[in-house]
């Protein structure tokens, strides 16, 4: 006997086992099944996948023309529809303001939340994160008829600026961290936060870098961008979050992640990098992972 055939003998293997372990194990329905009995992992396979997120910040989250959510969050989804039903349209996405987005995970109404959500040690007590799948920075805009036209001038401009900012912990430092002695505006929603400096409302509103680009780039009749270059400011991490205490789903969304941003598995993740930040994904050098 050979000693392959004596190791599987010894595992308690036979032929039928020798046939499970090359075949049945890797059918991903009797996989999950090997998770813990309350993880997503096993509910999940109901047939679709239960994603909360947003519909109005481009581009992570909007309606595109035929009113289909889209944007790289969107794609995140999909990438883990697909690693479970090899199917990335079958998700079940839930529209919610960004206040839900603990109490509806935390609470069981979604699988996970993928709604460019800052990770933080705060909200780490609350939720569990994935891995980032994007290091976000800080952005401006301002409209084409603001009198500031520049950082310059609106710093110089002090308590005189009313700066809206998407109502979060880190609003004021972050506000205060670029323009001293700006009045901040906290606001509800991102929809709101543009429509404050369209309406004159707002003097700035400070977005995320990543939606700068892209509604300077398509609205340049509506929007501007005060600032030549990086700005200064502090780097977020974007991560999806899931409920605590389920570690097998959130292993396996990380290694989804790892996969599409690392790995072989890499299509939604690149198409979408290119679509939504209008740049083709960093080059994956082999070897020392860089993780």
């Amino acid at each position: 006997m050979d000693s392959f055939m004596q190791r599987r003998n010894v595992l308690g293997l036979g032929a039928a086992g020798a046939v499970l372990a090359g075949g049945a194990l890797l059918d991903p329905a009797k996989a999950a099944a090997q998770a813990a009995s309350g993880s997503v992992l096993r509910t999940a396979h109901r047939g679709k996948l239960i994603v909360g997120t947003g519909s109005t910040n481009p581009p992570w989250h909007f309606e595109d023309d035929k009113g289909n959510l889209t944007g790289m969050d969107i794609a995140m989804a999909r990438i883990l529809a697909k690693g479970l039903f090899d199917d990335d349209t079958k998700v079940e996405y839930v529209r919610q303001d960004p206040a839900a987005r603990v109490p509806n995970v935390t609470t069981g109404k979604v699988d996970i939340v993928i709604q460019f959500m800052t990770i933080s040690s705060s909200r780490a007590q609350l939720v569990a994160f994935s891995r980032p799948y994007y290091i976000e920075g800080s952005g401006m805009m301002v409209t084409p008829k603001s009198k500031y036209k520049t950082l310059k001038e609106l710093v110089a401009a002090g308590s005189a600026v009313q700066a809206a900012i998407l109502a979060n912990v880190y609003a004021d430092d972050l506000v205060h961290r670029l323009l001293p002695q700006a009045q901040v505006l906290q606001l509800d929603s991102q929809a709101n936060v543009f429509q404050a400096i369209t309406a004159g409302r707002a003097d700035v509103a400070l977005v995320d870098a990543s939606t700068v680009k892209w509604l300077v780039k398509r609205n340049p009749d509506v929007y501007a961008n005060p600032v030549e270059g990086d700005m200064p400011g502090q780097a977020q991490l974007y991560g999806a979050a899931v409920r605590q205490g389920d570690p097998d789903w959130l292993q396996w969304v990380n290694t989804c992640f790892d996969v599409a941003m690392y790995g072989h598995e890499d299509a939604i993740y690149d198409a979408a990098y290119q679509e939504f930040f209008g740049e083709k994904r960093p080059p994956r050098p082999t070897g020392f992972p860089p993780m």
